[in-house]
């Protein structure tokens, strides 16, 4: 069983060589967005340094990922905007456009972003610290996914990776400013299938104990991801909404206002259900398109990713809860 970028995909020989063709031609696609995605994450690490504006610093990323993979409408490019959450906030932050948050020397950042060649979806995922201070709390991510990737396989229980994973990184402590924190698990945050142009393709990999009983199966592609915290392991959704995504089960649905008419056919065009951000349509000309892109949200054609954080009450700014992701 190979793993595959913080992922792993699912092969046994019964009735493989009847799937033969198919899986070798995905498998070699992921390969080739799997180099690709390799050669980014270097080059980004290498300049990686405080001071960094945000929105500079996702968009050296995008370029390099669009130049490198050649890109090509919906044939190959960015399977997702790039997620780049700082501290507190888990997952889901990508920064709009005009938005002036700059890399500081004591952050905590989850540098997440991926590929795809015709739909065929490659995930990484990693996490940057400049203070040795988080490097307990980075080694605790990796090993807990290094072991959710080793305990992954044909008819595992979904259940037994998350255990598995929530054994090892419960087992780490790290000293922030003075105080030992345990590291704990993020519960309601997991790793996911991933489907053709579907980056959550419906069965989740928990990284807790407790959960559903449901089985990795023959020809499955997951995502294994993991999530550290210094707080209480839990995350709620608020800040402003940057992720946005058409609906991979949505039918028809009439829309009244011409403008979201078009800034739908927009999507459809460049996007169909991979995941998209505010500046890639500021990319593509779009302009005044917010209560297009509402009315889209609310008739339930696009669903809308706020970001996901944690709140720890009645603690002074230095001992809010850090968090670590991790796929790689």
């Amino acid at each position: 069983m190979p793993a595959i970028s913080g992922g792993v995909h699912l092969k046994k020989s019964g009735s493989w060589s009847a799937l033969k063709n198919q899986f070798i031609i995905q498998f070699a696609k992921q390969q080739k967005s799997i180099a690709r995605l390799q050669l980014v994450r270097k080059y980004i690490k290498s300049i990686l340094k405080p001071g960094m504006l945000m929105t500079d610093l996702c968009e050296t990323l995008e370029n390099t990922v669009r130049k490198l993979i050649s890109e090509n409408g919906l044939q190959a490019g960015i399977a997702f905007p790039t997620g780049c959450s700082l501290n507190w906030v888990a997952a889901h932050w990508t920064p709009n456009s005009g938005d002036k948050t700059v890399l500081q020397y004591d952050d905590v950042m989850k540098l997440d972003f991926g590929t795809h060649i015709d739909g065929h979806i490659v995930d990484c995922a990693f996490t940057v610290a400049f203070n040795p201070m988080f490097d307990p709390l980075l080694e605790a991510s990796r090993e807990a996914t290094n072991t959710g990737i080793k305990e992954s396989g044909i008819d595992v229980r979904l259940c037994d990776v998350g255990a598995a994973i929530q054994e090892v990184m419960e087992s780490y402590e790290v000293e922030i400013n003075g105080k030992v924190f345990q590291v704990k698990s993020i519960r309601n945050l997991n790793g996911h299938s991933i489907g053709s142009y579907q980056i959550h393709a419906g069965k989740s990999v928990p990284i807790v104990k407790g959960g559903e009983q449901t089985k990795m199966e023959e020809g499955e592609f997951f995502a294994i991801e993991t999530f550290a915290s210094t707080g209480k392991g839990y995350v709620r959704e608020d800040l402003e909404c940057s992720h946005y995504m058409k609906n991979f089960e949505v039918g028809h649905i009439p829309l009244r206002l011409p403008r979201a008419k078009q800034l739908l056919a927009t999507i459809n065009k460049n996007f169909s259900t991979l995941a998209f951000c505010r500046r890639y349509l500021d990319r593509l000309g779009e302009t005044k398109y917010l209560m297009a892109l509402k009315n889209l949200c609310d008739s339930g054609i696009v669903q809308h990713r706020v970001p996901q954080y944690f709140q720890l009450l009645n603690f002074p700014i230095l001992e809010i809860g850090y968090h670590v992701h991790s796929d790689v």
